[in-house]
């Protein structure tokens, strides 16, 4: 049986496999995972991948492999970033003001010329005619001249509406930028990023809201060498989208601080690309893993949020 959890309500205490007898199943292996999202009743997820890999399901727990956002890589991305030839990293995806924003990151590896895309769809139904993903062109950049790395996009729509974009990797850490809801660019480009996180292996932000806190959830060591990978999720809380953020010690984010969420455990090799997912009332914490029974091939896992008496999110990390 492949490796996936999906857990239900928390109220319930049980888990919605077990009580719909559903079976992990179908094609789990991505890398890199966005945070889930629905169209027509199927549930999607973008990963790492030519083009931008998608998946979709039914139940959350069997996946098939999904058409490609780009068949052919925008002419942009190989102006902007020469040595990138259609291999996208790390995609994410939300829905605001009728349509689905993907933003994914152009890079080549250990790069700092880096950049994140955007490309737009107003179904995520291939069988639907209106069904196009449109290249919406650059969104930030990043190059040695600057103090950060623009990719690992992580896009969240707040209580208010408010759509926001986490980003970052190594450098001086995680940043963040507000975009407009309609337009998915950048609500003002003049403005500079506001800096929510650093360690010196950090990248992968996912930014979530309950009530009044907002959470940071990042990631912190090495991925991309199968077994061998160090990755280990990492959070903060504030009362404000642009932080500070800070541990449960108080420690901020920006000095090294990070309450750890899921390390490596047992066949479960290095959790990382956390999202957030809730509907009807359930909370689900996705993310990728390591196979390690599986020569440390990437998962997909989807396992219960909860929340402790102390406000701060937990999630099940036994086998």
């Amino acid at each position: 049986m492949a490796a996936i959890w999906l857990l239900g309500a928390c109220a319930a205490g049980t888990t919605r496999g077990q009580d719909s007898g559903m079976h992990p199943g179908g094609d789990l292996s991505i890398h890199d995972p966005s945070t889930i999202v629905k169209c027509k009743g199927r549930y999607w997820v973008f990963g790492t991948g030519w083009g931008v890999r998608a998946k979709s399901s039914l139940d959350l727990a069997a996946w098939k492999e999904g058409p490609r956002v780009f068949e052919k890589a925008p002419f942009w991305t190989t102006n902007t970033v020469p040595g990138n030839r259609g291999y996208f990293w790390a995609p994410d995806v939300v829905e605001s003001c009728g349509r689905y924003l993907l933003y994914y990151s152009v890079s080549t590896w250990g790069s700092q010329n880096s950049a994140i895309g955007l490309a737009a769809n107003v179904t995520l139904d291939d069988t639907d005619r209106r069904y196009r993903w449109s290249d919406e062109g650059l969104v930030i950049h990043s190059c040695p001249t600057n103090d950060f790395n623009a990719i690992d996009p992580g896009v969240f729509l707040d209580s208010e509406k408010r759509l926001w974009m986490a980003f970052g990797s190594y450098w001086s850490g995680i940043k963040l930028v507000q975009l407009d809801p309609r337009t998915g660019k950048r609500a003002d480009t003049n403005s500079p990023a506001v800096a929510l996180a650093w360690h010196s292996s950090i990248e992968a932000p996912a930014l979530c809201q309950r009530g009044n806190d907002y959470f940071l959830f990042v990631n912190w060591g090495q991925c991309c060498r199968g077994t061998n990978s160090t990755y280990n999720i990492r959070v903060g809380r504030s009362k404000h989208v642009r932080g500070p953020y800070a541990d449960k010690g108080g420690v901020s984010l920006m000095q090294d601080g990070g309450t750890l969420l899921l390390e490596t455990n047992g066949r479960f090799i290095g959790p990382g690309h956390a999202g957030v997912y809730t509907e009807a009332g359930r909370n689900m914490f996705s993310f990728h893993y390591y196979d390690r029974d599986q020569k440390g091939t990437p998962k997909l896992a989807i396992r219960r949020l909860q929340w402790g008496s102390d406000g701060w999110p937990v999630v099940d990390s036994t086998e």
